[in-house]
């Protein structure tokens, strides 16, 4: 068969893996998903600077008069309308289609240079990008801003995930993986935090953009001083100093049945360039479980709206009636409820699993939506968009963090998670960039249009995202396996042991992933017996 049943016909010593969660590789995690604060800086800090009307002044006049006709006029309005606008929609988006562009010639860097070389460049270029979004005169500026923004990011994101899913101990590849949507829904609760210290000050908005390269110098400067990965060195060649690495972030210098699966993966992705990787991937069918969930998990990810509520929740809450103030106000308390809920996902992702979180959350996300568009609807036919009652902006926030935390102990954490695990080493830095392009893409298409779908479907909108969450649920229920606890190298078995994907990967193929299981048990046997004669 060749190609990705390579490893996984080598592997089966995970019953002789050795080592422990240490002080040094929760160092390394916790540098490293830094990374994830240049993603949610730029989540947060976006859609409050978008409510300074010194920003919209300066940047989208037609935007600021616009706000003023519907503020000073005397008919009802739709309040759902005051925002939309093409080009402010193309200013959120443009970081996601530069981060959609940057994620595949980063696969490129991660592959050949490393994951720390990728790390060190996304920083570079978000520092850059703050410095010149904080200093813009003109649109053209800000743009480009946003655009180098969006290198660091697609650069960041690409190669984090799979370095702390690389490092971490499997047994805790998902609490260490994780740190990644903390740090990602921290940056965003600190930029909310940020946008309302600012909120009374007209030059806030720049300091707000300029703040975006404190985590940009983390991410370059602390990038510089972690190791590589082991895998990471090893497909460069460098197998003396994978072993170091090993050995310090396991803690033991009994790394050699863990190094030896290593070996045997990079030495079958040597046998295939970067572009040949991309190629097996998309066309070769013992790759098609690999492919589609990691096209489909971020498609569902994106569409189950939150990304569009957390870039929009000032204007959405000030075009519901609050105040500027309470607008930012109620966005600090949505980020917070991100925060705890990723802290939550730490502590269960290892323990109840990825399937079961997925699951649960779909039917809280689901219900908190459907909701949040029967309160609107509801109110919004009986009162004017200014005038509506403080309960229900205050019931609608409520609503909104209950899907938030659901939100963020499944989708949030687990479409970076997931994807960064699901493919053999053959196929991940081409299988993860393409992970990350997809996300970016649907990011992308999700700023671009979530204005006008509020503006044309009103209230309906929390309705289709609702609707969005209970397709995401069923694909989980139906596509997903259960990746808990399982050895990155021995991840390919379950497909053949999957009721879909058994079929999708063809006979030759699930015969050679339930061989592997074999050998795994007959490793397990052999470990407890040796153990017992002690």
């Amino acid at each position: 068969m060749g190609g990705g049943l390579a490893p996984a016909a080598a592997a089966g010593r995970a019953a002789e893996y050795k080592g422990r969660v240490t002080w040094y590789v929760l160092f390394t995690a916790a540098i490293a998903s830094s990374g994830g604060l240049l993603f949610g800086y730029d989540l947060g800090v976006t859609g409050g600077v978008e409510a300074s009307p010194t920003f919209l002044a300066h940047f989208f006049p037609g935007v600021a008069a616009s706000k003023q006709e519907y503020k000073h006029s005397s008919d009802a309005h739709n309040p759902y309308c005051e925002y939309d606008s093409a080009t402010l929609s193309l200013f959120t988006s443009s970081l996601f289609l530069a981060a959609m562009c940057a994620s595949l010639p980063a696969s490129y860097v991660t592959r050949r240079l490393g994951r720390k070389a990728s790390m060190i460049a996304g920083g570079l270029w978000y520092l850059l990008g703050g410095a010149l979004s904080a200093g813009a005169q003109n649109l053209g500026m800000l743009v480009a801003g946003r655009i180098l923004l969006g290198f660091g990011v697609g650069f960041a994101n690409q190669s984090v995930p799979l370095y702390l899913s690389e490092m971490a101990p499997f047994h805790a590849r998902g609490a260490l993986n994780i740190l990644f949507q903390l740090a990602t829904t921290t940056g965003v609760l600190t930029a909310q935090l940020v946008n309302y210290a600012l909120r009374d000050f007209d030059w806030g908005w720049r300091l707000s953009l300029g703040l975006a390269c404190a985590p940009a110098a983390l991410l370059a400067v602390g990038g510089a001083l972690l190791p590589d990965s082991p895998a990471g060195l090893m497909e460069q060649g460098r197998a003396h100093d994978a072993r170091c690495v090993l050995e310090r972030v396991r803690g033991t210098q009994d790394v050699g049945a863990e190094l030896a699966d290593i070996a045997d993966a990079a030495a079958t992705a040597a046998s295939v360039t970067q572009l040949q990787a991309f190629r097996n991937i998309l066309t070769r069918r013992e790759f098609s479980p690999q492919l589609a969930l990691g096209v489909l998990i971020p498609t569902f990810q994106q569409w189950t709206g939150l990304n569009a509520i957390v870039f929009f929740v000032p204007q959405l809450f000030a075009a519901l009636g609050s105040a500027a103030d309470a607008a930012l106000l109620n966005a600090v308390v949505i980020g917070g409820a991100n925060v705890l809920g990723t802290l939550v996902s730490i502590l269960l992702a290892d323990r109840v699993g990825r399937r079961a979180l997925l699951l649960q959350a779909g039917v809280q996300m689901a219900g908190a939506l459907a909701a949040v568009a029967a309160l609107l609807g509801t109110s919004l036919g009986q009162h004017p968009a200014t005038a509506l009652p403080k309960g229900t902006v205050w019931a609608t926030l409520a609503l909104i963090c209950v899907f938030v935390l659901g939100y963020s102990w499944s989708w949030g954490p687990m479409s970076w998670l997931i994807p960064s695990e699901i493919q053999t080493l053959e196929t991940r830095s081409a299988g993860f960039s393409i992970s990350v392009f997809v996300h970016f893409l649907m990011m992308f298409a999700l700023g671009q249009s979530f204005l006008p779908m509020m503006c044309g479907m009103q209230f309906g909108v929390f309705a289709f995202f609702a609707g969005m969450v209970v397709l995401a649920t069923i694909f989980v229920w139906l596509c997903v396996p259960e990746t808990k606890g399982v050895p990155l190298e021995e991840i390919y078995p379950l497909y053949a042991k999957h009721p879909l994907w058994r079929r999708a990967i063809g006979e030759k193929a699930t015969a050679a992933a339930l061989a592997l299981e074999r050998c795994n048990s007959i490793a397990a046997a052999a470990g407890r017996a040796e153990a017992a004669s002690i």
